[in-house]
């Protein structure tokens, strides 16, 4: 059993619904009652989100999972493969578990797989990567007063918001939590 004042962000957990990892967690005592801990979880099996609310001191089971080191092969548009690095095992994962995080993938990418017994259940990535910039508009002289951004597809294919400095070419890092420009990498 694992005390809900131990949750934190990318914690596991289950319960009759399902197996649940933790996003985000929020801790909140009002007044004179017991406090409340309030986390939003992701489905690992289904990929969706919800909230969950807990009185202070509740205990939720411990999921029966572990974390490997994996490495993204290639999409067949419905599943993504990660690979093994030691054993060569292939882990598929459907592409409604990783929602987002699927844009941010290239082949290579080492990312950390959650998994239970044979079965991949999710995937955590590095919070920001580094892409090269293979198509954007031309940046504009005189619109540097303000942040004026425009659109960028980087090499994998992914379409973000970039300074109007960024050129063709340029090396730049992204946040793959919030899927925005941080700055640009060396």
């Amino acid at each position: 059993m694992l005390n809900v004042n131990d949750l934190r962000n990318g914690a596991v957990f289950k319960d009759e619904a399902g197996i649940w990892q933790v996003l985000n967690f929020e801790h909140i005592k009002m007044g004179r009652g017991s406090g409340n801990v309030k986390v939003k979880v992701k489905n690992l099996k289904s990929g969706s989100t919800t909230e969950k609310s807990f009185i202070t001191g509740a205990r939720v089971d411990e999921a029966d999972v572990e974390k490997k080191k994996a490495q993204y092969l290639y999409s067949d548009g419905d599943n993504f493969y990660f690979m093994d690095p030691v054993s060569f095992e292939q882990f598929p994962l459907p592409k409604a578990v990783l929602g987002n995080q699927a844009g941010f993938l290239q082949e290579g990418l080492e990312v950390q797989l959650i998994v239970s017994g044979e079965l991949a259940l999710g995937m955590e990535m590095p919070n920001s990567l580094v892409y090269t910039v293979s198509e954007t508009g031309p940046g504009e002289k005189g619109n540097s007063v303000s942040n004026v951004y425009k659109d960028a597809v980087m090499d994998n294919g992914l379409s973000i918001k970039v300074p109007m400095f960024i050129k063709n070419g340029d090396k730049v890092k992204v946040d793959t939590r919030t899927g925005e420009y941080l700055e640009r990498a060396k």
